[in-house]
């Protein structure tokens, strides 16, 4: 048995340094995951670039590259709250509904395609941003526009 008692911390722990004058500021999202999952493939969508690029950033840094990448991160931080701030001004109630629908069933999309489909028509109509999953082979339905999901509960 060890001698020493066990500490506990309850504080929380913030580095109160700021961050560099030459780093972009930007506020943070301030979203739960919900609204996140559901706006995730239009964010995809639009925030390309930004995304392409901090990713080649990271990769070239080999894992070090926390603050080096710090300006590609505040761009994509940026374009992922335009997005969601049009999908908020054009598309409240469906996007309410879808992310709502989310939270209740676990994150599980194929529960919500009820709720997605007039989203995704709403965004598309209004943003012109069209959800599209990556690596979905040709000539096969994706599975979000597939009539029936096998695991949902009907």
């Amino acid at each position: 048995m060890a001698a020493r008692q066990p500490r506990f911390n309850q504080q929380v722990l913030i580095d109160t340094t700021p961050l560099p004058d030459n780093i972009p500021k930007v506020t943070e999202i301030g979203a739960s995951s919900a609204p996140l999952l559901s706006a995730s493939f239009f964010i995809g969508a639009r925030c390309k670039p930004y995304n392409d690029d901090y990713m080649v950033c990271k990769t070239e840094a080999n894992g070090k590259g926390e603050m080096e990448c710090m300006k590609e991160g505040r761009k994509v931080t940026r374009c992922a709250a335009s997005v969601l701030d049009d999908i908020n001004k054009h598309c409240l109630q469906e996007f309410r509904r879808h992310w709502e629908c989310l939270d209740n069933n676990n994150q599980q999309l194929w529960q919500c395609r009820g709720a997605e489909r007039p989203l995704n028509k709403c965004v598309f109509e209004n943003l012109k941003l069209e959800k599209v999953i990556p690596g979905t082979p040709e000539g096969e339905t994706p599975v979000h526009l597939r009539k029936r999901q096998i695991y949902a509960h009907y």
